[in-house]
């Protein structure tokens, strides 16, 4: 059986209960037994409760939009990453209200199998079309509607086959969430040695302060040219400071080096580059480094002081960060054979960070090939009548 075979209906079609809009309520200081959810609850994976607020008891229209077990809510007006945003409510809260920037809805189950249904609100296709029938203007929130929500296409295969398709995409699901979560809490960890490691009170008369510009040159990168970007390259080119923006043949900057963000968003951010690379215009490059310090002890300390780096940005349409005010940046120094320590502990932490964060990266690619696949039709899967026939 192909896709062909498959309807594609309107998600309106498909549900028991329409979307309404949430009540966003003044909320108390103090918990009053009722809550309302904020915009934050959905937040990528699914619904997180946590952050839920209190609700003002004695307010009638509260009552009116608790959420019951199976309710799916999508977020109508976030920023165009976020506006769509689909959870489940499945209980672990009683008197849990949800705001007015969400929409609520509740599928047909006889329809369509409700795991099948959040995992498809999460498919690229669906993405994209709430995505393409948003509405505000550019850098503000983006709305949509109870019009755009009722009319995404929803490829709609037995029951029995959603079933099974969102068995497996759960597992990919699950599987790159734990991963990410657990990047989060190996960060806070890494934040906690940077805070005890690089920074010690106790031993503050060991340290000796220098300029930035006193133990690195600082040199500002160059533009790279488009047509030296290749798809082959042997090296990358950097040019915000964060990520890679392209493979070329050439290099202007030595392997082991130190970079941090001149302007843009990313103004300020700190980063580490073992690799031989284009250093490209929005970057500085630290260089020549004095025999006075390790460049990953110095790496490490920079990045416990990349907020301090980025409060130097100035300028209010694209901010930047003036050569000058790098070179005069603070620096306390350990003697080496401490620098060599610290630098080891804390390059165990991100190498550890860096193999999860690669992991989740392959797990992504691979889940958001097998929806393309699932998720079409291209692809069916075996369900257990098939299996023991």
């Amino acid at each position: 059986m192909t896709a062909r075979h498959f309807n594609t209906l309107p998600l309106g079609s498909l549900l028991e209960v329409p979307p309404q809009n949430g009540y966003s309520p003044i909320c108390p200081a103090m918990p009053t037994g009722k809550w309302v959810l904020g915009l934050s609850a959905l937040d990528g994976y699914g619904l997180d409760l946590a952050g839920a607020k209190p609700a003002p008891l004695g307010e009638p229209l509260v009552d009116r939009f608790l959420l019951e077990p199976g309710d799916f809510l999508i977020s109508r007006s976030n920023t165009l990453d976020k506006v769509g945003r689909v959870g489940v409510f499945r209980g672990g809260l009683d008197n849990c209200a949800y705001p007015d920037l969400m929409m609520r809805f509740r599928p047909d189950c006889e329809k369509i199998n409700p795991d099948y249904l959040e995992t498809y609100l999460k498919s690229d296709g669906a993405v994209k079309f709430i995505r393409q029938h948003a509405t505000g203007t550019s850098g503000s929130m983006k709305k949509i509607n109870q019009g755009t929500v009722e009319a995404i296409p929803i490829l709609v295969p037995p029951i029995n086959e959603q079933v099974r398709i969102a068995s497996i995409l759960g597992a990919w699901y699950e599987a790159i969430e734990k991963t990410e979560r657990l990047i989060a809490a190996k960060e806070r960890l890494y934040s906690v040695l940077l805070t005890t490691l690089v920074h010690q009170p106790a031993k503050k008369k060991r340290w000796h302060q220098k300029h930035l510009g006193e133990i690195a040159t600082i040199r500002k990168g160059q533009q790279l040219n488009v047509a030296d970007m290749i798809d082959d390259g042997k090296y990358y080119a950097l040019n915000g400071g964060i990520r890679s923006s392209g493979r070329t043949d050439k290099w202007n900057t030595p392997e082991n080096t130190i970079t941090i963000s001149e302007g843009g968003n990313s103004c300020g951010y700190v980063n580490f580059n073992p690799e031989k690379f284009w250093c490209g215009g929005h970057c500085y490059a630290l260089i020549d480094i004095s025999d006075l310090a390790d460049v990953r002890f110095l790496f490490h300390y920079l990045k416990s002081r990349q907020a301090k780096l980025m409060a130097l940005r100035v300028g209010s349409g694209l901010p930047n960060i003036q050569k000058n005010d790098i070179e005069s940046f603070t620096v306390n120094i350990y003697p080496l054979p401490e620098q060599h320590r610290i630098a080891s502990v804390l390059d165990a932490a991100r190498v550890e960070i860096t193999h999860l964060e690669n992991l989740v990266t392959a797990y992504k690619i691979q889940k958001r090939g097998l929806m393309q696949k699932l998720l079409t039709g291209q692809w069916r899967v075996k369900i257990a009548e098939e299996v023991g026939a």
